[in-house]
């Protein structure tokens, strides 16, 4: 499967994507910004990517660059509970250089066309912490509302961040679209 508009392209993530996949959770800015405390192998990421082609209850993409094929990014729709029509979301993006181009909400728009349109579902949800600001500003521009804070529901480097709950439904997505 492939989703493309200007500047990237969606594609399924591949076993032979690890290696970028283990760089990103490297990058300590990477880490900061999405809460990652674990630490990883290759052979647990490649794990990870066998048992997510199997779940029918996700879909995981690379976000490439439709100029050179790079991948810059990944993203999920994460337990897709097709009897209430919502699922989750995640992104991130392979290192802090990718950021702040709008590259992340290109692949996310992508995302909410086919979670509306092709999944047909109702409600994506997604969990961002406080200290992310771009990212909160990335995902209010694409239409997601905050919904709810877990005050102090992350300890990282000795400071504490919110996690912030939004979610966009697909009766937003639809008056952004016309």
């Amino acid at each position: 499967m492939k989703l493309k508009n200007d500047r990237v392209y969606l594609r399924s993530i591949e076993e032979s994507d690890a290696q970028k996949l283990l760089d990103a959770t490297e990058d300590h800015e990477i880490r900061y910004m999405t809460g990652t405390k674990a630490s990883f192998t290759i052979e647990q990421i490649q794990q990870h990517i066998r048992r997510s082609k199997e779940n029918s209850s996700r879909y995981d993409f690379a976000i490439c660059l439709n100029e050179n094929d790079q991948m810059v990014g990944e993203l999920s729709v994460t337990d897709i509970d097709e009897d209430n029509r919502k699922a989750g979301f995640r992104i991130s993006m392979n290192a802090i250089e990718h950021t702040g181009k709008g590259l992340g909400t290109e692949a996310t728009r992508l995302i909410l066309k086919f979670v509306f349109k092709e999944l047909e579902l109702n409600r994506l949800q997604l969990e961002v912490f406080s200290h992310n600001k771009r990212g909160i500003g990335a995902y209010e521009k694409v239409g997601f509302r905050k919904e709810g804070v877990l005050r102090d529901s992350l300890s990282y480097d000795e400071s504490y961040s919110d996690e912030i709950i939004m979610a966009i439904i697909r009766k937003e997505y639809e008056e952004l679209e016309n």
